[in-house]
């Protein structure tokens, strides 16, 4: 399909928003912003919640497609999960069918599959098709929106990417992230394949750089255009001095979805 012209941006004023914010343009995407809070320095922003149906109704309004972003991306009660990803998620699909928007990508997660074990070296890699274990309410949150997704393109004829994401930051922080990790670079030229792969119905993929020390398999990301340039590789030596090689004694490091499983990290609002 040809590239998108105008694309809804949700979560523009998050770190992977904003991260995208800068990149995507240089693709041809002209973004609509979308946030809960005011994003800064975008005066043209759309400030509103996810619970909003005519502020969503609006904002999905002539887009030709739309990223994800937004919601709560660490754990939090389920309630609060609840109002912000599950009927969140639900009110931007139903705004984008009323509307006759027929592309998106929804930012899912690795948590989506946290409890399955890493992989350890000489082991296959994690399939795209591995059962679902979630490993927190947050990554339940996820594994519905893929349900909702798979909802929309069987009854509405609704495309949708979900994209599993590791990590996207400018650089690991762990050494756990060292296998999971992707750049902001190649985070936007997933997002840009996800927005212009043809036929994609609905289609989850992993979402890393080609990382040495990956755990999962990039084979339906690479199947939409996807060709990851950078690896984790060069912030190895740095981190593991630092932290320590991973323990498969240590709970933290037993299983994808990281500390996640153990302590997870709590939403701040």
């Amino acid at each position: 399909m040809p590239a998108p012209r105008t694309v809804l941006l949700t979560g523009a004023a998050g770190g992977l928003g904003t991260l995208m914010r800068g990149l995507l343009p240089a693709y041809g995407h002209e973004l609509r912003l979308f946030d809960a809070v005011p994003v800064e320095g975008e005066p043209d922003a759309i400030t509103a919640d996810l619970g909003d149906r005519e502020a969503l109704r609006e904002a999905v309004r002539g887009v030709d497609a739309i990223i994800h972003l937004a919601g709560i991306s660490l754990e939090s009660t389920f309630d609060k999960i609840l109002k912000a990803n599950i009927e969140g998620t639900y009110n931007l699909y139903e705004a984008a069918r009323e509307e006759g928007v027929l592309r998106i990508v929804f930012a899912s997660s690795n948590h989506v599959v946290g409890y399955t074990p890493r992989p350890l070296p000489g082991d296959p890699l994690i399939p795209v098709d591995a059962p679902r274990r979630p490993d927190t309410f947050y990554g339940l949150s996820k594994s519905f929106g893929e349900d909702l997704a798979q909802l929309y393109w069987d009854r509405h004829g609704m495309e949708t990417v979900s994209v599993r994401i590791g990590s996207c930051f400018p650089e690991p922080t762990s050494v756990r992230m060292l296998s999971v990790w992707m750049s902001p670079e190649d985070g936007a030229r997933l997002f840009h394949a996800a927005l212009t792969a043809e036929d994609v119905r609905h289609t989850v993929v992993h979402g890393s750089s080609d990382n040495t020390r990956l755990w999962w398999d990039l084979t339906t990301a690479r199947a939409l255009g996807y060709e990851p340039r950078d690896d984790s590789e060069p912030y190895a030596a740095r981190l593991i001095a630092e932290q320590g090689e991973l323990d498969p004694d240590n709970p933290d490091h037993a299983h994808l979805g990281g500390h996640f499983c153990t302590n997870p990290p709590i939403w701040p609002r």
